[in-house]
């Protein structure tokens, strides 16, 4: 069994309309519980809510700090390689996109995690193209260790792999790993996967079962916000987070909020969200569970991460580069997407800072267990 079991029993146009069906009374009843389920939820993203979203952002941030204290964890991304042998209408390193190609070698990373290691940075999230053949397990398996003997965390964003690839990655110094459905709508999903392994949606929403089967220490799921409707989404990732925390209670988990960003060849959202409809999410989430870690990126612009900090958010991605060698040397056509908040790390440290928090600059199991 996977969730791709429990997402067959599921219904986006009943969510959908229940989700918009939800009342005042059911938010307020939601409000008042100790505990919510997922109907719940399904209040609390409703646009019944909206009203009631300076109250959840005082619930949010009081559950933030009994957990998580006033400390905000940085991580940054390093892109490995912009190859790509997927053709997806949402991404700049899609292969139909006309884009200098590029992979780093041995030496060209020594010379990123050098640059990275200079900002402070002891997490670090790896980044590449999905490329099964020249961005696969035998480049992994080299690149990995030499990143690992840097940085204390180690998470990767990259292809979908098979449960003993997990595995063996973890004998690697592989600590987590972030994987993105984009849309739980499959109809929706096929429309902007076009070409390639990313095609097979099953295979994708399959992975956090294998990851958590391998042992993988956290794990990181989301959607894109704008490439369906943003709510009926965002309630399936809820789903799929209870699912994964009821039968693989051994890992922990992380959501993203990505909204789609300008790159090469972009589409436009079809459902826009504002930032209003961001902190509300953002709040929903954590009253629904208070343990998940919820993560910011440079996506969303500086003014916004500072506002939203202390609501929610326990760690942050900081002078982030989306292209490879985009550290120790900048080449912006390689990009993935433009990012929006283009602070230096230090003057997002600061300002983080200046909130009243502290900067943690490694994962949080590697700080409490140290």
């Amino acid at each position: 069994m996977s969730f791709v079991d429990v997402w067959q029993q599921m219904d986006w146009d009943d969510i959908r309309l229940s989700i918009y069906a939800k009342t005042t009374v059911d938010v307020e009843r939601a409000l008042s519980k100790p505990k919510l389920d997922l109907e719940d939820f399904k209040a609390l993203i409703s646009p019944a809510a909206e009203p009631y979203l300076e109250h959840m952002a005082q619930l949010s941030a009081m559950l933030t700090r009994q957990r998580f204290g006033h400390t905000i964890s940085f991580y940054v991304p390093l892109y490995l390689s912009n190859l790509c042998a997927n053709a997806c209408t949402y991404c700049g390193f899609s292969m139909e996109n006309r884009i200098k190609r590029r992979t780093l070698d041995e030496g060209d990373i020594g010379r990123e995690c050098k640059a990275i290691k200079a900002l402070n940075f002891d997490s670090v999230l790896l980044v590449t193209g999905e490329h099964q053949t020249k961005v696969g397990m035998d480049y992994f398996r080299q690149a990995l260790p030499q990143i690992k003997s840097h940085f204390s965390y180690v998470a990767m964003e990259v292809q979908p792999l098979e449960q003993q690839q997990y595995r063996e990655l973890k004998g690697l110094g592989l600590d987590a790993v972030m994987v993105y459905q984009e849309t739980y709508h499959a109809r929706t999903y096929a429309e902007h996967h076009l070409r390639g392994n990313k095609t097979n949606f099953n295979y994708r929403l399959a992975t956090p079962d294998r990851l958590a089967q391998a042992g993988i220490d956290k794990i990181g799921i989301g959607a894109l916000l704008g490439m369906e409707e943003w709510r009926t989404d965002s309630f399936f990732v809820a789903s799929h987070l209870a699912y994964l925390e009821h039968h693989y209670w051994q890992s922990r988990y992380s959501i993203s909020f990505p909204r789609l960003r300008p790159c090469t060849g972009g589409i436009e959202p079809k459902s826009v969200m504002t930032d209003r409809q961001l902190v509300q999410l953002i709040c929903a989430y954590r009253l629904f569970n208070p343990e998940v870690e919820l993560s910011l990126s440079t996506r969303e612009s500086a003014r916004f991460r500072d506002n939203v900090l202390p609501l929610g958010v326990t760690s942050l991605s900081a002078g982030s580069k989306t292209q490879p060698g985009g550290y120790a040397d900048d080449t912006p056509e390689l990009e993935q997407f433009a990012i929006s908040d283009d602070r230096s790390v230090a003057d997002v440290a600061v300002a983080v800072k200046r909130q009243g928090f502290e900067v943690v600059w490694k994962d949080w199991d590697a700080v409490y267990s140290g």
